[in-house]
């Protein structure tokens, strides 16, 4: 991932896409902006045989609401930056939860009490 492009344009250095990367691939890396980010308690839970939703979840722990946002918007940032465009993003106005939805994997940052609340850990077995 920390493979660069320079863009003929702008002379700027880009990150190499993802665009053809594994569903496992994309969840690390969102994994790594998460922990880059300072997100707590970062888990990549693989989701085969679980749910048809999606082939591997990302949770994050943020320390307050302005973190959630934060978060997010650098999973969106940085995936945007390396051509992948989440298919939906929901909680935006949300104080305490936002989910991102790449396809083939589902991000899910939540403040800590809200991780706590709906379980998300326990309901799909990483614990």
């Amino acid at each position: 991932m920390d493979e660069m492009n320079n863009n003929p344009m702008t002379g700027v250095e880009l990150p190499a896409p993802l665009t053809d990367a594994t569903p496992e691939e994309l969840a690390n890396a969102v994994a790594e902006f998460l922990d880059n980010k300072r997100g707590r308690d970062v888990k990549v839970i693989p989701m085969a045989g679980k749910t048809d939703i999606c082939e591997f979840m990302v949770l994050a722990t943020a320390t307050s609401s302005t973190h959630v946002q934060a978060l997010g918007g650098e999973v969106e940032y940085q995936m945007e930056r390396r051509m992948v465009s989440p298919l939906h993003v929901e909680g935006r106005d949300n104080k305490t939860w936002i989910v991102l939805d790449y396809s083939h994997v589902m991000v899910h940052i939540f403040t800590q009490e809200t991780r706590e609340f709906y379980n998300l850990d326990k309901l799909y077995g990483s614990d």
